[in-house]
């Protein structure tokens, strides 16, 4: 069953409102690492914005802020975060952490399971950590999508905004792909937050979260989406007859 079908399997007989549009949205949506060089207008970057600002967040607070970069300042940034990258990638950290130390079943082997599917799409053996770090540095040229964002986070703000921030995210990725584009989220930017942060003027409040890069796909994913565990494995259903 394809993860559309899945999706659309069993729908609620009560339920009138017209969702296959929103469903096709959320299951096709991947995390696109090929980009086209097709442009992608400051317009659609600000529609996209406009809706994705109506994510939920604890008081209203809305803990999000953007960095939109295209043209010779998402090179520039691009250039110096390669630097880093060949040069010097064991002297920066992200100022969060992002997996556990030790993750326990059944995330160990999904975690397992994403590296040997992903890499392995790519004819990259897992131990050869050269090749890796060098598919890892696309990343920095944001898979050659004319958009890219670096999203940032008021340090001084609990772990609730960080809720608040992950569905404005998914906000931003769900309205690019309403539009027929693609995204790819991308939290190894975090680790060079010492670079981005003259580059952008980013104030020292301010911690640098993840990038998101966004433009149109090459091609779509024939056959790569990750699979997901199936609703009964992680949901409980109480009080329903």
């Amino acid at each position: 069953m394809s993860v559309t079908q899945e999706v659309n399997a069993a729908p609620d007989p009560v339920d009138r409102f017209h969702h296959d549009t929103i469903d096709n949205i959320i299951a096709g949506r991947f995390a696109c690492r090929d980009f086209s060089d097709r442009a992608v207008s400051r317009g659609t970057i600000e529609e996209i914005l406009r809706v994705a600002r109506f994510a939920p967040s604890g008081a209203n607070i809305q803990p999000w802020h953007v960095h939109v970069l295209a043209g010779a300042v998402k090179t520039r940034v691009s250039a110096a975060l390669l630097k880093a990258h060949r040069e010097a990638r064991g002297e920066h950290v992200s100022e969060y952490k992002y997996y556990a130390a030790e993750l326990p079943k059944p995330y160990f082997g999904r975690r397992r399971e994403f590296g040997a599917l992903f890499y392995g799409s790519l004819g990259i053996a897992q131990e050869d950590m050269e090749a890796r770090a060098s598919q890892t540095a696309r990343n920095y040229l944001f898979f050659g999508a004319p958009v890219g964002l670096i999203v940032t986070i008021d340090r001084r703000l609990e772990i609730g905004s960080w809720l608040d921030l992950g569905m404005f995210v998914q906000n931003v990725m769900l309205a690019a792909a309403g539009r027929g584009l693609q995204s790819c989220p991308q939290e190894t930017f975090a680790k060079y937050h010492r670079i981005l942060r003259p580059l952008l003027s980013i104030p020292k409040e301010q911690m640098v979260v993840c990038g998101v890069s966004i433009g149109f796909a090459k091609s779509a994913p024939e056959g790569r989406l990750m699979p997901r565990a199936g609703v009964e494995e992680f949901a409980s259903f109480v009080g329903f007859e």
